[in-house]
């Protein structure tokens, strides 16, 4: 129940435009400050993991784990995500609360 909801959440954020994927698209939101949070696969490979942590961390960005890209996918009506960014700070705010 609490993954459906979570995933709910997210589908919505998609929906109202607020979400970035893509491995390099997510980096450029990161680097310009847009990104509020990043949803990261845990079975993203070993080098996109440590990319993504280290550009989040060195721009105080939050990241959180999810199970994996098919989730995350799923999540947002795509196939396979490994890595997505939120926009919207209520959207990010909630989730952050949901994953933890």
């Amino acid at each position: 129940m609490k993954q459906d909801r979570w995933m709910s959440l997210l589908g919505l954020a998609n929906r109202a435009r607020k979400i970035i994927s893509g491995e390099e698209l997510v980096i450029k939101e990161v680097r310009s400050g847009r990104a509020k949070l990043v949803l990261l696969s845990r079975d993203a490979s070993a080098n996109t993991h440590k990319k993504i942590t280290n550009k989040c961390k060195s721009y105080h960005v939050p990241v959180s784990f999810v199970e994996d890209r098919y989730v995350l996918g799923n999540a947002i009506g795509k196939d396979a995500r490994v890595v997505v960014a939120l926009s919207d700070d209520g959207f990010a705010k909630k989730l952050t609360e949901m994953l933890d």
